[in-house]
């Protein structure tokens, strides 16, 4: 029977690697793969574990997570950010969990169910959000500080969850506001009590522990505190979730943060991927393929109100349009610790399974839709504001220039746009920009810029900005879609004019040029040749040779940069390079570079090591031997098939 039940635990694992594996290549969060194997080794599939029995080990993720966001939660920050954080973010949780009570009472539904189900809309995703913030450099932007704002105040209001909760089901429908507040208030003083001995005790006790320089000790250590802290607040009558919070910010401003949280996030992630495929169990996908028509209204409901209610309180705080809807489309999922709230919900039997059910499957499918919403926030509020401001746009005069056919047309006004643009002033060249941010229009307009609002997908706008005239055209932002629009039409409209156009990286560089860009910069390849060229020219390297160099490899479109050894965090859509060993019995060997069908294989050879030295491009007459090893250079899926040639034919 045991080593039956192992087998299958042996079996889940295994569909959750794979899972995870393919998720990842699509660019979906984790969290989705765990509760497909949820749902296939639960009830509705296999029915190999029930929720319960994963439960009580799953629920352990819980207190890590809440341990480790505890590590992250800086008061010095907190209050730094207050303005944001208690103003914005708390109207947001509160006026979204009103309204969701609100149409949950109308429905039907009683007071505790209500509370539980205006939690879990009320919460988006931390992990997400934040982590695709900081992909995209938005973090610095202003929709990018709200949305962290608003993210913080949201996991800060999930403590008062966690000591409610336990609450609802201890009392029942009889609990009434005041005896609300007195248990409230108890938790507080047993919240106060507890930070005050630990603010004194636990610095003292890891002090000790760093003195053993045990590394083992400490690891032990922090699990004996995290699980020690939930434990007592679960004897108090609180979650255990709760205590180890309070330990994690009691920790948090310690010396020993970055360890604590490196030793504690292997055995949190495992465990959180246990909690997420219990939550898959909860699934049941008869009742989900019943209602499917409930599910989809509800995440268009759910999606489409956050987004309003947080684009309403921005508007009333003054917000621009832009950052408003930004804002509000990167809120406008469900988040990670709704599950949480509904495993505990749950747990405590204040949710029956399908309200439950029908739950989950819309924090799932919103979860799914956050990576697009979140990458094309900025994009859609453009595309909205384009809309709205149309009329002022294409109203707006342009003077006429001196010297115009020495202008250089800057479109888009963001850092590198200003940064051209006060070279181009120190040199006195003519120039003149277009941005589509009127904040920063104006605030350049007052300080005497020639910076004019205007949609530069517009031929009318572009007219007016004489393109015609313009000696060069510099593209500042980095919207591959726009660009491929953009361009034909103002290579049609300035035939002669020279076009710079700024990417991030080389992907889509040889259709920007045949869409009109005379030359297309990358700035990360721009960047490590800046860097290249110091380590160069520290090394003693000649500076006209390191010049040559650079512009060799310019003039090449990068080549040698082209194709890099792929990593956990690879864009799966670049050429990446491969080491491809050839050991006895490899079916090539003996064989000449020329009999190896390159073209097929859609893969290029870059090098051949041999003995530990290297020779790039090998005439095709290289006879390959046992124990090379070739360098190719290829999109993933095509060295793979390439490797699979040279090994096996």
């Amino acid at each position: 029977m045991e080593h039956s039940f192992l087998i299958k635990i042996l079996l889940m694992l295994m569909i959750a690697t794979f899972a995870i594996a393919l998720f990842r290549r699509a660019g979906l969060p984790a969290i989705l793969a765990y509760l497909i194997t949820g749902v296939i080794c639960g009830p509705s599939v296999f029915n190999w574990f029930t929720q319960q029995q994963i439960h009580s080990v799953a629920e352990l993720g819980v207190v890590l997570l809440m341990f480790s966001l505890g590590l992250e939660f800086s008061l010095p920050r907190l209050w730094a950010m207050r303005r944001t954080v208690f103003g914005l973010g708390c109207a947001q949780v509160t006026v979204t969990a009103l309204l969701t009570m609100c149409v949950a009472l109308f429905l039907g539904l009683s007071a505790s169910e209500s509370l539980v189900i205006g939690s879990v809309v009320a919460l988006s995703s931390t992990a997400i959000v934040l982590k695709l913030l900081n992909e995209r450099g938005w973090l610095k932007q202003r929709h990018g500080e709200l949305s962290v704002s608003v993210l913080l105040f949201q996991d800060l209001a999930v403590v008062p969850l966690l000591i409610l909760m336990p609450l609802l089901t201890a009392n029942g429908e009889t609990l009434s506001w005041q005896e609300i507040g007195i248990a409230m208030g108890e938790g507080v003083l047993a919240f106060i009590a507890l930070m005050a001995v630990g603010k004194w005790a636990l610095p003292k006790v890891f002090d000790e522990v760093a003195r053993s320089r045990s590394n083992e000790l400490f690891v032990l250590s922090t699990l004996v505190v995290a699980l020690a802290t939930g434990a007592f607040t679960q004897w108090v009558g609180m979650s255990m979730a709760l205590g180890a919070f309070m330990a994690g910010m009691l920790l948090g401003e310690s010396q020993y943060k970055r360890q604590l949280e490196a030793d504690i996030r292997p055995f949190r992630d495992l465990l959180m991927g246990l909690f997420f495929i219990s939550i898959g169990m909860l699934l049941n996908f008869s009742l989900v393929l019943q209602y499917w028509w409930q599910v989809l209204l509800l995440v268009i409901a759910v999606i489409v109100a956050k987004g309003l209610i947080v684009y309403g309180l921005l508007r009333l705080a003054k917000e621009s349009f832009r950052t408003s809807v930004a804002t509000a489309i990167s809120l406008s999922q469900v988040g990670e610790f709704s599950f949480v709230v509904l495993a505990l919900a749950v747990n405590y039997q204040l949710l029956e399974v399908g309200v439950s059910t029908k739950l989950v499957m819309v924090a799932v499918i919103s979860m799914a839709l956050a990576p697009w919403l979140v990458r094309h926030s900025v994009t859609i509020a453009g595309r909205l504001h384009g809309v709205t401001a149309k009329a002022s746009a294409e109203a707006m005069s342009i003077p006429p220039i001196e010297h115009a056919n020495e202008l250089v047309l800057i479109l888009g006004y963001g850092r590198v746009g200003q940064t051209i643009a006060r070279f181009m002033k120190a040199e006195a060249i003519p120039y003149l920009v277009l941005d589509l941010d009127p904040t920063r229009v104006a605030e350049a307009r007052r300080a005497g810029e020639p910076v004019y609002f205007g949609d530069v997908t517009k031929r009318a706008i572009l007219k007016q900005a004489q393109i015609r005239e313009a000696k060069l055209i510099v593209f500042t932002f980095d919207d591959f879609q726009v660009l491929e629009n953009v361009l034909p039409l103002c290579r049609q409209l300035a035939p002669d004019a020279k076009i710079l156009v700024r990417t991030r990286d080389d992907q889509g560089l040889e259709e920007l040029e045949k869409a009109g860009a005379s030359q297309v910069i990358p700035e990360m390849l721009e960047g490590s040749l800046m860097l290249v060229s110091q380590v160069m020219f520290q090394c003693g390297v000649p500076l006209n040779r390191i010049l040559k160099r650079l512009e060799y490899e310019r003039r090449n479109h990068y080549q040698y940069l082209h194709g890099f050894f792929s990593g956990e965090e690879s864009d799966f859509s670049l050429e990446l390079l491969h080491a491809v060993a050839l050991p006895k019995g490899a079916q090539v060997v003996g064989k000449a570079l020329a009999e190896i069908p390159w073209e097929k294989l859609k893969v290029e050879l870059r090098a051949v090591r041999r003995a530990g030295a290297e020779v790039e491009k090998p005439e095709l007459s290289w006879k390959i031997r046992q124990g090379d090893i070739l360098i190719l250079l290829g999109k993933p899926r095509r060295v793979e098939k390439a490797e699979d040639y040279l090994l096996q034919g």
